[in-house]
């Protein structure tokens, strides 16, 4: 299988042009297409077969289907990482929009941020240069390789967003109104150009949750049941924008960029994020209690509450 795995892989174009995703489809884009959907057809078929062998000869056949499925795979996994990429960048221009400000003015947010506006075309032009070449229109929804490739970006832009839009600081009552706009923004692209949304499970119902919960108060926070469907980073980070400024967020004390916390996230569990942000809330204790003040901000004893609860599920496992 190793050498078949070889000759399959050597039909699959590399280099540049087959991760471009400004432009429209290039001819090394359309020969890796091919390629995949001649494969999803035999890996299908072959997995039909199985399904009616006894275990012994599936088990031998589960070999070629892994073969078969790693280089579809292959084929468009470099362009599906350069969409994904693409997507991320136009989130991360969160951080360059003025979330905190005050406005009466009811059109002053009327439409999406212009970040969003990106997002959207990006995945319009996805849908029309690339995606639909890869899934037959007939059925978009049926599961495939490609719809799985599609479903995890999918999944991946969700809370990418999510993530981000945790990190904002500050956010006004009009930053909120704006933020929320966004997401259902987000929600409708992400769902009419890439993958119905329904369908992602948790990564669906974490932005569901996060939605109204930037409208509740600190006391409504602490036992919404909202906080169910995100992950407890989530809620703390969104808490330093309820915080004093003198409560310094991670990336804050850190002096990272936005990207370099987000690659700092990704290799992080909620116990080492939690430390993280435990050392601040150790900081802000200190400077309280340095100047003789007793009462802390209503954050406080909340984000502790849920660090606590990280602590208390990893011990319990």
């Amino acid at each position: 299988m190793t050498r078949a795995n070889l000759l399959l892989s050597a039909q699959i174009s590399a280099g540049p042009e087959a991760r471009q995703v400004n432009g429209p489809v290039n001819p090394a884009q359309l020969k890796n297409f091919n390629l995949c959907q001649h494969l999803q057809e035999i890996h299908a078929r072959i997995s039909s077969i199985a399904s009616t062998l006894p275990q012994l000869a599936a088990n031998v056949l589960s070999q070629s289907l892994d073969v078969i499925y790693g280089v579809a795979c292959g084929s468009v996994t470099s362009l599906f990482q350069s969409m994904l990429d693409r997507l991320e960048s136009c989130i991360l221009q969160i951080h360059d929009q003025d979330f905190g400000a005050d406005g009466s003015d009811s059109t002053m947010h009327s439409s999406a941020s212009s970040y969003m506006d990106d997002l959207q075309k990006s995945t319009v032009h996805f849908r029309n240069e690339f995606l639909s070449k890869l899934i037959p229109a007939s059925s978009p929804r049926s599961e495939t390789i490609c719809t799985g490739l599609v479903g995890r970006m999918a999944s991946r832009v969700l809370i990418s967003f999510i993530r981000h839009a945790s990190l904002i600081r500050p956010l006004s009552e009009s930053g909120k109104l704006r933020l929320a706009r966004d997401m259902a923004e987000l929600e409708l692209a992400v769902s009419q150009n890439l993958f119905p949304v329904e369908q992602l499970g948790a990564p669906y119902r974490a932005l569901r949750s996060f939605r109204p919960i930037i409208f509740l108060e600190i006391s409504q926070l602490r036992d919404s049941s909202l906080l169910d469907d995100l992950p407890p980073s989530v809620i703390l980070h969104h808490l330093y924008s309820r915080a004093p400024d003198e409560l310094q967020s991670p990336m804050q004390k850190n002096r990272l960029t936005p990207l370099q916390y987000s690659l700092w996230l990704d290799s992080q569990g909620e116990d080492q994020i939690w430390k993280g942000i435990k050392a601040t809330l150790d900081d802000y204790e200190l400077k309280i209690r340095a100047r003789g003040d007793r009462e802390f901000s209503p954050v406080y004893p909340l984000m502790l509450q849920i660090g606590s609860s990280i602590t208390t599920g990893i011990s319990s496992r």
